[in-house]
C-alpha cells in the first residue's frame, strides 16, 4: 500500500475518501502495523510465558512427584498413569465450551478468571493428603487451563500484525521448552531434600513434594496479575463494533511501541464513522448486548464451521492433534520416571533401554505378588542425573523454534510439517535399539522437540485457516481432541509397558508414520 493510501485510510473520517476495497480486519492489520514492534510486544510476551509456564506447572510437577510420593500416595503404575492424564481429562471436558465462549464474551475476562482459578487448585493440590484428593484438584487445573489457553493463543496472534504473527506464534510455542527447564531446575532444587512439616495436630503433613507444589502456584497467580493490565483483543472487539474500544487499544499499542504521542498516530480517526452507524442503527440499546443477544450472535458465528471447507479442517486438524498430543505428552511426561528407572536399573553389562523397562515391570509384578502386610514401602528418589537429563530434554526443545523461526516463512509450515513426521517417526523407532544412556536423553529429547514443532504448526495452521469469529473455538476443539489422544496415551502406555517395551514405542511410531501422511493435504495460507 502507498504512502498516500495509508494517510488517507488514516484521516478517511475528514476527506471522506473511499475504502471500501479494504474490509475491516484489513484495516486493522495496516493499522496495527503502523503501531510497530516494541514494549507492548514485550509485555505481551512476558505474560504469555508466565501463561504457558503455569501450564507446564499443571502438566510437568506430577511427573517429577511420582517417584518421592508413590509411597506417601500408596500409587501403583496405573494410578501414576491417571495423575499424568488427570489435568487433560478436566481439559477435554470444558475446552469446546471455552472456545466458544471466549468468542463471544471476549478473551481477557478468560484469562484472568482462568488462571485465579488455576492459583486456587494448584494451591489444594499441594496441600493434599491423599490420591483422590490430589487427582481431584489436578482434574480442576486441567478445566481452568483450558479456558485460559485457547484466549491465550487468540489474544497473542490477534496482537500482532501478519508480517510478524508467524515468528511471534513460533517464539511463545518455544516458552513451553523454557517452562520445561525452569520446572526441572525448580524440581531439582527442592524435591531430593527432606523436608516435613505438621500442622493441627498430624491432619496435614506437608512433605517435600507439597513444599513443591505450593511453589508451584505462584505461576498462574501471576499469570492472572499480569492479564489484568492488557487490554482486550482490538481484533475481538471489532467483531463486536465495539469500535471506541478497539481504536483505544490501538493507540495504547502505538503509544507504548513508539513513545510518541498520540496526535501522530496516522490512523487516529479510524473506525469512526462505522461506530456512528452501529451507535444509531441501535439507539435505544447503545453498543451494548444482552447475555442472550451476545449468545445468539455467538451460535450464528460457528455455523460456517460445520460447513465446507471449514469442517473438513476441522476434522483433519483434529486427527492430526490427537496423534502428535498422543505422542508428545507421553514421551514428555514419563521420561522423569523412565529416566529414574534407568538411574537405578543401568549397570555395566546393560544399558539397553528395553532390557531395563521389561526389568522394572517384571519387578513390580514380582513385589506385587510377594507383598505383606509388614513390607516397608520405599521410594526410588530421582537422582541428579534425571533432573540434569530433564533440563537437557528442555534445552534441546528449544533448538527447533530458532531453526524454524528462520526457516517457517521461507520454506512454508506445511513443508515444515512433513520433515518434522518423518524425524519422528525414525526417532522413535530408535527407542527399541537404544542401548547407552546419552542415546536415551538424545532420543527422547528430539522425539519431544520435534513432536512440540509439530503441534505448534498445527496450531498456527488452524489459526491461519479460521476467521476471528469462531478461532477461540477451533483452537478449543481441536485441543480438546488433542487432550483426548494425551489422556488415552497416559493411561494406555503403562498398560502396553507391561506387555512389553517394544509395543508402546512401536505403536507410536506407527500413529506418527498415520500423521505424516496426512500432513500431505494440509491447506496451503488461505489468499
Amino acid at each position: 500500500m502507498s504512502e498516500v493510501n495509508l494517510q488517507a485510510l488514516g484521516k478517511r473520517s475528514n476527506d471522506g475518501l473511499n475504502t471500501t476495497m479494504k474490509t475491516t480486519m484489513q484495516e486493522y492489520d495496516t493499522a496495527l502495523k503502523a503501531c510497530g514492534f516494541g514494549l507492548f510486544h514485550i509485555r505481551l510476551l512476558c505474560t504469555s510465558f508466565v501463561g504457558m509456564a503455569s501450564g507446564i506447572v499443571i502438566t510437568n510437577t506430577a511427573p517429577y512427584i511420582l517417584p518421592i510420593a508413590e509411597c506417601d500416595l500408596n500409587m501403583n503404575l496405573i494410578q501414576k498413569g491417571v495423575l499424568n492424564a488427570m489435568p487433560y481429562s478436566g481439559m477435554i471436558l470444558i475446552s469446546v465450551i471455552a472456545g466458544f465462549l471466549t468468542d463471544t464474551f471476549g478473551r481477557k475476562i478468560f484469562l484472568i478468571l482462568g488462571y485465579g482459578g488455576l492459583f486456587l487448585c494448584t494451591f489444594i493440590s499441594a496441600l493434599s493428603q491423599s490420591y483422590l484428593v490430589l487427582v481431584s484438584a489436578k482434574f480442576f487445573e486441567g478445566v481452568l487451563f483450558a479456558i485460559s489457553f485457547t484466549s491465550l493463543l487468540a489474544l497473542t496472534s490477534e496482537f500482532c500484525h501478519n508480517g510478524i504473527r508467524d515468528r511471534i506464534m513460533l517464539l511463545q510455542s518455544s516458552f513451553a521448552a523454557i517452562s520445561q527447564i525452569i520446572v526441572a531446575l525448580i524440581s531439582w532444587a527442592i524435591l531430593p531434600n527432606n523436608w516435613s512439616s505438621t500442622f493441627f495436630n498430624g491432619t496435614i503433613v506437608l512433605n517435600t513434594w507439597n513444599y513443591y507444589l505450593l511453589i508451584a502456584s505462584l505461576f498462574p497467580i501471576t499469570a492472572c496479575i499480569m492479564y489484568i493490565f492488557l487490554p482486550e483483543s482490538p481484533k475481538y472487539c471489532i467483531t463486536q463494533k465495539r469500535y471506541d474500544e478497539a481504536r483505544e487499544a490501538l493507540l495504547h499499542i502505538y503509544k507504548q511501541n513508539t513513545r510518541k504521542p498520540v496526535d501522530t498516530y496516522p490512523f487516529l480517526n479510524i473506525w469512526e464513522d462505522k461506530n456512528k452507524l452501529a451507535i444509531d442503527e441501535t439507539p435505544e440499546h447503545g453498543a451494548t448486548k444482552s447475555f442472550s443477544q451476545m449468545l445468539s450472535v455467538g451460535f450464528h458465528n460457528v455455523k460456517p464451521m460445520f460447513h465446507r471447507p471449514l469442517g473438513l479442517y476441522v476434522l483433519l486438524f483434529c486427527t492430526m492433534n490427537f496423534f502428535i498430543m498422543n505422542m508428545f505428552n507421553v514421551i514428555r511426561l514419563w521420561f522423569p520416571q523412565l529416566s529414574t528407572i534407568v538411574e537405578y536399573y543401568a549397570n555395566a553389562d546393560t544399558q539397553d533401554l528395553c532390557a531395563m523397562l521389561d526389568s522394572y515391570t517384571h519387578d513390580l509384578k514380582m513385589q506385587s505378588l510377594n507383598a505383606t502386610p509388614d513390607d516397608i514401602c520405599v521410594p526410588k528418589v530421582s537422582g541428579t542425573e534425571t533432573y540434569v537429563n530433564s533440563i537437557i530434554l528442555g534445552s534441546i526443545c528449544i533448538i527447533p523454534y530458532i531453526i524454524s523461526g528462520v526457516l517457517v516463512n521461507k520454506v512454508g509450515k506445511k513443508n515444515l510439517f512433513k520433515v518434522c513426521g518423518v524425524l519422528c517417526v525414525a526417532t522413535t523407532l530408535g527407542l527399541r535399539w537404544v542401548n547407552s544412556k546419552f542415546g536415551i536423553v538424545a532420543l527422547f529429547s528430539t522425539i519431544t522437540a520435534l513432536a512440540q514443532i509439530e503441534l505448534s504448526l498445527n496450531q498456527f495452521m488452524v489459526i491461519e485457516q479460521f476467521p476471528t469469529t469462531t478461532r477461540s473455538l477451533a483452537i478449543g476443539l481441536v485441543m480438546t481432541i488433542g487432550r483426548i489422544g494425551s489422556l488415552v496415551g497416559n493411561i494406555i502406555f503403562p498398560v502396553l509397558l507391561n506387555i512389553g517395551c517394544i509395543v508402546p514405542f512401536f505403536t507410536m511410531a506407527g500413529t506418527m508414520t498415520f500423521v505424516t501422511l496426512l500432513s500431505f493435504v494440509l491447506p496451503v495460507k488461505k489468499k
